[in-house]
Formats: C-alpha cells, structure tokens, sequence
C-alpha cells in the first residue's frame, strides 16, 4: 500500500517528466484559467496540464501538439484547490460515501476522517481493508487514529490493543493521530496512550487535540505532549492562546458550535489577524446543517466576516494540506499535486460550478457526477442490525436514584430522582422519562431517568450512539418495549412512536450505524422530519442526534450514561453499574 504523497509509480512518474519535455502528451489540458498561486498568494493567467489524476505542468506553455487531448477551457473561471475537510465524523447518519460524494460535488475533495466506529466494531484488518476500498473513489479520504473511545469500555484493552494501533498508525492513509479526548488522563499518567502519542511524533504525523476550554498551562502541557493543533476554540481569545502555544487553530462552524464568524470578528478586533496557521472545520454535523455545502460554505462564511477571499480558500487548502505534511500532493494547484480543482465562475462564492477530483470530473457544467460507488459493508464487518435476544418487561425495572440532566445538546449532569418509577408510565406534566442503554448484544443493561430530552415521548430507540448499543427513551415502559421492537424491525436506525405507531424512522441500514441514503436524497428529509417530531414534544435544543450521540461520551461534563453504567467524568469513576441480564 503506497503512502498517498507517493501516489505514482516510478512509470507514471517518467511518462510525466516526458509530458513536461514534450516526448509525451498529456491527458488533459486546462487552457487559460485564472488560477490561484497558493505560494505567492496571487491570481494567475494560465494553463494547466495534467496526465489523469496527477498536475504535471502550471504556466503559459501549452503542449506542441493538442491531438488527442481534452482540452478545458476554463476561461472566465476562478481555480482553486480541491477544499480540505480536516475534521470528519463520517458517521453523523451518513456513511464515508455518502459523505465523499456529497462533498466531492460542492468542491470539497479531501476528508480526514475519524475511524471511531470502524475501530469499535470491525476486526482491524477488515477495517483497514475497508479504508482502502473507500480510497477508490475520486475523493481523497484520510483517517485519524483514535488513542481512546471517548467513554468508559468494558472491553477497553481489547479495541485498543497494541496491534490495533500499531497497524493503525502505521497505515499510510492515516495522516494524524487523536483527537486526544483523555487528555486529562495523559496528564495524570496513563502511558500507554503516551506511548501511542509518541509513536504517532516518530511516525511524522501531528496529533490533533480536544481541549475546550483549555487555558494557558494546559496547552503548555499539551504542546509537551505532542499536540499540533486543536479545532475546540470557541472565542478569538481561544485561538490567540493556542497560536502562542505553537498550534495550528481551526475555525468550526458546526450545528452545536457555529462560531466562526464571531471568532472572525474578535480576531479582527485585535488588529494583528494573520490566517497562516488557521483552518476551518464543520466538526461532523449533521445532514440538516450541512444541506447547503461544506467547506464552500464555511469559506463564504469567513469572507462575508472580512476574511480576504485567498486566505479564506488558503484555510481550507493549503493551510490544512501543510498541517498535514501532504502539501506535497494537496492543496496546491501546481506541478506534483493531484488533479483536484474547483472551477468558481465568481469570486462572489466558493462553490464551484465544476470540480475535478484526481483529475475525474465530479461535478460538471454545474451537475453532480460523482461516479456511483457500491460497497458491500457487509463483507467488512457492519452486518445487517438484527439482535438475536428479546427485550422482557423483567429488563425495566428502574431503582437507581440518580438520573441525568440535559443542560444543553451534549452536556448532562445528574440530578436526584423524586418521581415513582415502579408504575407503567410517568407523569405527563414533567420533563422526565426513562432511560435505558441496552449492550447491542444483550449482555447488560443500564436503567435510570433523564431530565430534559422531551416531555411527551411514549416511545424512542435508537441503534445510533457513541458505542453502536441501544439508547431506549420513553415516558412509557410499553413504549420501550414496542420501540425496541419496531427497531428491530426495521433493521437499526432511529425510532420514534406513539401510541398509535410510529412518528418518525431513520433506518440506519449499515450495521444500524450508518445511512445508505444520498444525504441530499432523503436522508436530510427524514432527519428534519425526526428532528420536528421530537421538537413538538418537547426536545428544547437544536440538535437531537449530537445528543444522541454523546450521551455515553465521556469527554464531555459532568455524568454519562455508559458500558460500565452511569459515570461520573470529572471523578472517573463508575456511580451505579450496569446490570448484567
């Protein structure tokens, strides 16, 4: 497996220094583009040469004879490099396709992903099998190695395992290690993730960090560690620390943190902005957010905030390409690089009206043509969600005093229960209902109540969660019970039902994890209509399936609900276990 700044064989590689000596004919020729010179940071006339997926050629020369080549005329347009998404959580509903495709054809040609859900419930060597699958397609697609889950395991040691994350690391299309959600435990002396960070420095990749809120001695301490850059600011203060901490900064706008354009204005307001060492992120959203582009919005974006128009497009192209030791391959139009190009007919928006990825048209004459993909998730492990065990009215018995509050999306605390969980149902004038998180194998169960979600569900499941195990929610316990079964049913996903069946399903057909649905055909509608479900019965946030998601995630404040059973995260330690059925 060739590294992905190693892209060519030594033949290729010939054939191109011919093309350049004119022995040879290139592919395809991308005449009199005005074309953006990432190193001097100016506009440039010209023509583009390439041979298939590679950038031979950049200049005013054009080849001395033009038979048998695409000739593109790219006069009138704008080009840019291929737009970097340096922060992806490929699984917010859709899958690692879906979500290339999706992206590919509004100009954002490269992912660095997270390989959370592929490390949790595939075999290694499936996982890194499936990786390479993925890579086939016109996107550039690059992971992250995750030192930690994020919650409190069972089987910790043996998802993290020193092979595992040796052959991780070592994978040529895993560019970085993290995000490094334990950070604290590091400082506090876990070594074994020490020794994966450190592994991760002699490898030449950066390690991204997790640090909201992180203040000036901590970043010290982070930087000693190895950290090269954090994506967790929340205000212009944050990003000058982590600036004058030695790291790289990235800028997000995401369904529950959509700073950037306040960031933007108080980076300004200090009158020394230099955007060298920032980029930009949408931190994973979900569909419902990002419906009107990726990193083309976020560039529009920044400009509108009084970003320059080239050091907006530079955050997500060079900057991250640079970040990454890949600015060798991406990120650049130039000689060397792949062939990925956004066609902009205006300097008025970052969307592209044509795109070119690995030198194959993904977007042409303003229509999506990324080519259809099919992948049989199956063979790599995400087999079809189907539990082979029943849920019994004996699994809902709730004895455990304390339940957890809902302050916002992502953040819970506990609170001391004073309902009467021992009926049926509760009362319909409160905020509470009952929470069950159930090992997707029937293993163990955990019983309690949470504060906050909603008022007036009778029934919920969901196969979506940090772990990929069963949240049940409901004011009702025949609700769960019915919940659970619909979900089965319907072979993972997402549930809501009332009393007289159901509301709202997001099928989750990919191991009950992932969507096999576009994400701009059906799979957006069916969030919305979920997402409106659960707001007219009293979901007070925004984004119902972030919640979903980190409600086991223990790096987050200040109690989850986990493997291990509810726990409490600044103590690190387990309050009320799980309960094995």
């Amino acid at each position: 497996m060739q590294s992905i700044s190693r892209y060519w064989t030594k033949k290729q590689i010939r054939r191109q220094l011919h093309i350049v000596s004119g022995e040879e004919q290139p592919t395809a020729v991308i005449e009199n583009g005005t074309y953006l010179n990432s190193m001097r940071k100016i506009w440039q006339k010209g023509h583009i040469w390439l041979d298939g997926s590679r950038i031979v050629y950049v200049g005013e020369a054009l080849p001395s004879s033009m038979d048998g080549i695409e000739r593109i005329d790219a006069e009138g347009f704008y080009l840019v490099p291929g737009y970097i998404e340096h922060h992806a959580h490929p699984f917010q509903l859709y899958n690692p396709l879906t979500l290339a495709r999706f992206g590919a054809e509004r100009g954002t040609t490269t992912f660095v992903i997270d390989n959370l859900p592929f490390i949790l419930h595939l075999e290694t060597a499936d996982a890194l099998r499936l990786i390479e699958e993925i890579q086939q397609t016109p996107a550039v697609m690059l992971w992250w190695a995750r030192y930690d889950a994020q919650t409190a395991l069972i089987n910790q040691h043996h998802i993290f395992s020193y092979s595992a994350m040796k052959a991780w690391l070592d994978h040529p299309y895993v560019v970085q290690g993290g995000e490094l959600t334990d950070w604290p435990g590091v400082l506090e002396g876990n070594d074994e993730i020490l020794h994966w960070m450190l592994e991760t420095k002699q490898a030449h990749k950066p390690i991204e960090g997790h640090l909201p809120g992180a203040g000036k001695e901590t970043l010290a301490k982070m930087a000693l560690l190895g950290v090269d850059g954090d994506h967790e600011s929340m205000t212009a203060e944050d990003v000058l620390v982590r600036l004058d901490a030695g790291m790289t900064a990235s800028l997000r706008y995401s369904s529950i943190r959509p700073d950037l354009p306040a960031i933007i204005s108080g980076l300004q307001q200090t009158g020394k902005v230099g955007y060298d060492d920032l980029m930009m992120t949408t931190d994973g959203s979900p569909p419902h957010f990002i419906k009107e582009g990726l990193m083309d919005m976020l560039i529009d974006k920044a400009v509108a905030a009084g970003v320059p128009f080239i050091d907006a497009v530079l955050m997500c192209t060079k900057n991250p390409a640079r970040y990454f030791h890949l600015d060798d391959t991406i990120g650049i139009i130039a000689p060397g690089r792949l062939a990925n190009i956004n066609f902009l007919p205006a300097l008025t928006s970052a969307k592209p009206t044509d795109v070119l990825a690995k030198g194959e048209w993904v977007r042409k004459d303003n229509r999506p043509v990324f080519p259809k993909r099919e992948i049989d998730w199956a063979s790599f492990g995400f087999t079809p969600f189907h539990p082979e065990w029943e849920l019994t009215w004996n699994d809902l018995h709730f004895s455990i005093p304390l339940g957890v509050e809902m302050v916002n999306e992502v953040i819970m605390k506990p609170y001391q229960i004073q309902l009467d969980m021992t009926g049926d149902s509760l009362p319909d004038d409160c905020d509470e209902c009952f929470l069950l998180l159930v090992d997707r194998f029937g293993k163990w169960s955990v019983t309690t109540l949470i504060k906050g979600f909603a008022a007036h569900i009778f029934g919920f499941a969901s196969s979506y969660s940090t772990t990929g195990d069963i949240l049940l929610i409901g004011k009702s316990k025949h609700g769960l019970l019915q919940a659970f079964q619909a979900l089965k049913k319907q072979r993972g996903g997402i549930v809501l039902l009332d009393q007289n069946g159901p509301a709202a399903s997001i099928p989750l057909t990919i191991g009950g994890t992932f969507s096999e649905k576009p994400i701009d055909g059906g799979l957006t509608a069916e969030e919305n209509h979920l997402r409106a479900e659960l707001f007219a019965r009293g979901y007070p946030f925004n984004d119902p399936i972030y919640s979903l998601l980190f409600l086991s995630s223990t790096h987050l404040p200040y109690v989850r609900v986990t493997q291990k059973g509810i726990y409490d995260v600044k103590k690190k330690r387990v309050l009320f276990p799980s309960i094995m059925r």
